[in-house]
């Protein structure tokens, strides 16, 4: 509450409605530069080695359909070399115009990533959702990252 003391009219002491935010704007300040310093300190980074997955291995289906990605780029459904417009087509044909069955994508090490996605992106656009990424089994036992 402020009191205004510069008049000598008389005895009585008026009343003024002026609220000193100045305090108040302090102590936003302050707190802000605490949230701000301590947001970055709660977040750490915590080393976690995940466990292997001892879930059983699914049947492998008779004649599985294997999409190919080999070091030239070429693209091979089964033995086959196909022309990537031609890859759905050629899906439909050999899996008989069933979208459902799953597709085994496989690709040599040296294939760029930016590749395999352009195939992945060809067998959705054929309508093939269900894909299967293909690769070696580390039979060692070791823990390679």
């Amino acid at each position: 509450m402020a009191v205004k003391l510069g008049s000598n009219d008389g005895d009585d002491l008026t009343e003024t409605a002026d609220i000193n935010i100045t305090p108040f704007i302090d102590v936003i300040l302050v707190l802000l530069i605490i949230f701000m310093v301590a947001a970055p300190l709660s977040t750490v980074d915590v080393a976690v080695e995940l466990p292997v997955s001892s879930a059983p291995q699914k049947p492998r289906p008779e004649k599985p359909i294997f999409v190919s990605v080999k070091s030239d780029l070429a693209i091979t459904l089964g033995e086959d070399t196909v022309a990537r417009p031609a890859l759905g087509a050629a899906l439909d044909t050999a899996t008989k115009g069933n979208k459902d069955e799953r597709i085994f994508l496989r690709a040599d090490k040296g294939v760029p990533y930016g590749e395999l996605m352009g195939v992945m992106n060809l067998l959705r656009a054929a309508g093939y959702l269900k894909v299967g990424l293909v690769g070696l089994e580390d039979v060692s036992g070791g823990d390679r990252p």
